[in-house]
């Protein structure tokens, strides 16, 4: 099989890839340069913190909201109605200054503290990738799928180096990184025309409201052990989400908004390339083995990061994390979604985005506030150990549980 041909993933499938392409590339620069653009307006490391707390618990919040309304609106408009609060985040972003207004924008849901998303465009294109694809391609589909928004993730980060070009321009201080807002604003107008185009197909297991949602049925404790778990991997993760990561970067390093794109762009492309790895790897040991046993060097390399004596060589370990930590995204989806019942994927996607999402929330004002009294290494060792836990909890849970897809051997 080619995975980079992709005529084995319907028209509809390639329009969610082209949306993500967009959306992905906007979280790109905004995971380098949001802490940076709060940091100019004034706002403290705890404040900054908050903003981020609110970027990731708004995500939650909509993700709950619009699977519990979406009876009445279907997939599509759903995701069309996001497209437009994603444009509305970044247009707050690009005018205000105030830390209310930036916190309101913020819990819209779709302005990205962390490069990547976990709010309703994810929910909905996770229940929908199963269904352009043949079974045997699923874990191919959610790696390409993250294959292409990190690629575009990488460009993004890339393209923060043109504060620098602003500033030479005459734009300084927060000015300088507005117009980076009002680009991700027309992002969100992009999504909405692409979504637009979508077909009446997306609606065949439309998200049902309360019933489907609430409504898993014989899978309800998979889910509740995949989503509490979930919820401990994604509560470490948000010490590290890559906003406050580059707010580190600049505060225990001193490195320029164009030193951290060229480093987020590596570390995208890394991550990127590392979700074909992860596809090959499942179809040779499995996906729970490949979750587990890529993730768990990553988090070594986690906590060693702030130990390093240089900037660089603290560079280099992050860049040897990122070429690994995110091989457990393809499959953990993949996974969840064969382990499920077909009519329960939307619901089991909901609630496991919603119990990563609320647990991300919690943990950056806590970094924020590491930050700010100079305890610059404990959010990487609380991360790092917490996802130590995390991969030896799901591996002892899971292990005897296999996707009808996989070969089963004797225990």
């Amino acid at each position: 099989m080619q995975p980079w041909r992709l005529n084995w993933i319907s028209g509809d499938g390639r329009l969610l890839l082209a949306a993500r392409v967009l959306r992905t590339f906007g979280y790109g620069y905004l995971a380098v340069v949001l802490g940076l653009y709060l940091a100019a307006l004034g706002m403290s490391a705890f404040v900054i913190g908050l903003v981020t707390a609110a970027a990731i618990g708004g995500s939650a919040a909509m993700t709950v909201a619009w699977s519990l309304a979406a009876d009445r609106y279907g997939r599509r408009r759903t995701v069309m109605t996001m497209a437009v609060l994603m444009a509305i985040g970044g247009l707050l972003f690009a005018v205000a200054s105030s830390p209310w207004l930036l916190l309101l924008a913020a819990f819209t849901g779709t302005i990205s503290a962390t490069s990547s998303e976990v709010g309703v465009f994810n929910t909905v294109d996770q229940a929908v990738l199963p269904e352009v694809v043949a079974p045997d391609r699923r874990t191919w589909a959610f790696a390409t799928y993250g294959l292409v928004g990190n690629l575009s993730q990488a460009v993004g980060a890339l393209s923060a180096v043109a504060v620098g070009f602003f500033s030479s321009i005459g734009l300084h201080g927060a000015d300088a990184y507005r117009p980076l807002f009002w680009l991700y604003a027309a992002i969100g107008i992009a999504n909405l025309a692409l979504f637009s185009r979508l077909s009446e197909r997306v609606e065949l297991a439309m998200v049902e409201g309360p019933r489907r949602f609430l409504g898993i049925h014989r899978s309800r404790a998979t889910v509740v052990r995949l989503s509490a778990l979930f919820g401990l991997d994604a509560f470490a993760g948000g010490f590290v989400v890559l906003a406050l990561v580059s707010y580190w970067f600049e505060l225990r390093w001193g490195l320029s908004p164009a030193w951290l794109g060229v480093i987020f762009f590596w570390a995208g492309v890394l991550s990127a390339f590392s979700f074909l790895a992860a596809g090959w790897l499942a179809t040779c040991i499995g996906l729970l083995n490949t979750m587990v046993f890529t993730h768990l060097p990553s988090n070594v390399l986690l906590i060693l990061v702030p130990l390093m004596p240089t900037a660089w060589l603290a560079v280099l370990l992050f860049l040897a994390r990122m070429s690994v930590s995110q091989m457990d995204v393809p499959t953990r989806q993949s996974y969840t979604m064969a382990i499920v019942g077909t009519d329960e994927r939307t619901a089991a996607a909901g609630i496991t985005n919603v119990a990563r999402s609320v647990a991300t929330a919690i943990s950056p004002p806590i970094a924020g506030y590491a930050f700010s009294v100079a305890a610059l290494g404990i959010p990487f060792f609380l991360a790092g150990g917490l996802k130590i836990v995390y991969d030896l909890l799901v591996w002892r849970s899971f292990r005897r549980i296999h996707p009808p897809e996989e070969f089963l051997t004797p225990s």
